[in-house]
């Protein structure tokens, strides 16, 4: 089992920026693929970014692409979600989650959140226009 643990939320105003991180403790870091997920108010959780066990495929959303960058240290049993020229509409909790994968799977990117098993409690992104 793999515990996650959000950090790095705020507020910020509209073209700013933050880096959310999501430190994992438990079983090995780097046989889990990674995701990122945001639910606003209202509205259903939604998929942002996810990266592979291997960190070498990344993908994010089309509303968050050229803003958002997803990465993984597998030292520091970590993953970021860098996140610039925020907008109003990414005001959100964003929560981070983890799937064990096999070897085979390295490569392989989840972007449904029933991919996922094991997620974290969340952290506030608000941003101001």
């Amino acid at each position: 089992q793999v515990q996650l643990v959000e950090s790095g939320g705020g507020l910020v105003q509209a073209g700013g920026s933050l880096r959310l991180s999501c430190a994992a403790s438990g079983r090995t870091f780097s046989r889990y693929a990674m995701g990122w997920f945001r639910q606003a108010p209202g509205k259903e959780r939604e998929f942002v970014s996810a990266i592979s066990r291997s960190g070498f495929n990344t993908y994010s959303t089309d509303s968050v692409k050229g803003r958002f960058t997803i990465s993984r240290d597998n030292a520091k049993n970590t993953v970021y979600l860098q996140m610039n020229s925020l907008k109003p509409e990414d005001t959100a909790v964003y929560y981070c989650a983890a799937t064990e994968v096999g070897y085979y799977s390295a490569s392989s990117l989840y972007t449904r959140s029933y991919d996922y098993d094991y997620w974290g409690q969340g952290t506030q992104v608000t941003v101001s226009s």
